[in-house]
């Protein structure tokens, strides 16, 4: 077996053919989206394109889509925008909502990685002032799909908004904004096969929201800044694309079925504890968070990266940092399998061979972790390279 396969879809999927003719060509159009002349509408027909397709993705009217340069900063503006001073997230969020309110009350989450409702429902009935809630739709660690819908209910109930950060969630699951009854959602356009540095905040109608970015009209005085006419380009052909084609999550559930099924007989031949995180709960199609005790997460990913296969130990915006997952600690998984643990996460382009190729990696480092030297019951890490 020869060749590289790429298994790390939640940190970012590789762009699509379609979706790079469509930033190439919205390349060639010249205008500030901004500018009243001819140019200007020809941008912004682009960007007004684009709109209409990402609003048709979570079933909203374009007017609610507010568009940003990330998820990152979607979900900084939603947890600023509406000035509510009380936040509560759950455990299990992305950082880029942890560390913007690093002092919001954490909802727990239950051993197997749904935020428990009625742990919210107590937190919020227990305090004073209006509060903002933050779920995200899916764990980008584990793929669990979160009550989204639920939380929403039990927060309205107390007078509370409820944001939700969708970005593992678009193109995986259908997405009905109004059916979930979220006032805020979070998009971007590179999990989903578009480009890099452009996603979206979604806004529930009537609801006022303060910009975070100043110093221009765009987006309906929501963000300034000019748009990214090609990046939107891509981000629209990407949200087309993601409707069209339903059929694949079934194919992407049997190979991601297939190789965890293989992957723990793998390590049950040689007598090891293997474990998938999440694997009881309801799942996104792609993801699937593996741990093999005794291997640690660091030396995992650098076997796996020798044998050509690509896959990460959590989130990827830790600049290239191999950290405990603190998903898998608020799940309360013990240490041992915390610290190794990775994440295989397939997408568009992801074939039978690839699966193939990751669990002949895996089963090496089965065999090497039973043949390993052992102190105070750790294998040594040296024993995998």
């Amino acid at each position: 077996m020869t060749g590289k396969s790429y298994l790390d879809h939640n940190a970012t999927s590789p762009i699509r053919p379609d979706v790079r003719d469509a930033v190439m060509a919205a390349l060639d159009v010249t205008g500030n989206p901004s500018s009243v002349h001819g140019f200007g509408r020809a941008a912004r027909r682009v960007v007004e394109d684009a709109r209409a397709s990402v609003a048709a993705l979570v079933g909203v009217i374009p007017a609610r889509v507010v568009f940003t340069s990330g998820g990152t900063e979607a979900n900084t503006a939603a947890l600023r925008a509406t000035g509510r001073r009380r936040v509560l997230v759950s455990a299990i969020e992305h950082d880029s909502v942890l560390e913007t309110v690093p002092d919001a009350e954490r909802v727990p989450v239950t051993a197997g990685g749904v935020i428990d409702l009625e742990a919210l429902d107590r937190m919020l009935a227990s305090g004073d002032g209006p509060a903002l809630v933050s779920v995200m739709m899916v764990n980008n660690e584990t793929g669990v799909v979160q009550p989204v819908a639920d939380a929403a209910a039990t927060a309205h109930r107390h007078g509370a908004l409820l944001h939700c950060d969708a970005v593992q969630a678009a193109g995986r699951l259908d997405l009905d904004t109004d059916a979930l009854a979220v006032d805020l959602m979070t998009l971007s356009a590179h999990k989903l096969g578009g480009p890099q540095g452009v996603g979206a905040l979604i806004t529930r109608e009537g609801l006022a929201i303060t910009p975070v970015l100043r110093g221009g009209g765009q987006e309906q005085r929501r963000r300034a800044g000019t748009e990214n006419v090609a990046g939107l380009a891509g981000f629209g052909a990407a949200a087309r694309l993601a409707l069209g084609n339903p059929g694949e999550r079934e194919r992407l559930a049997g190979l991601r079925d297939g190789l965890e099924s293989r992957a723990l007989q793998a390590a049950e031949a040689i007598g090891a504890r293997a474990t998938v995180h999440g694997r009881h709960a309801a799942r996104v199609a792609n993801t699937s968070c593996l741990s093999l005790p005794g291997a640690s997460s660091e030396t995992q990913l650098m076997a796996f990266d020798l044998a050509g296969v690509a896959v990460s130990a959590g989130s990827a915006c830790s600049s290239g940092k191999v950290k405990p997952s603190h998903v898998l600690t608020a799940m309360g998984v013990a240490a041992d399998e915390a610290g190794s643990a990775i994440r295989v996460s397939l997408g568009w382009n992801t074939t039978a061979e690839d699966i193939d190729r990751f669990l002949a990696a895996w089963a090496r480092l089965c065999e090497r972790r039973a043949r390993a030297p052992v102190a105070a019951g750790v294998a040594q890490p040296s024993a995998y390279l």
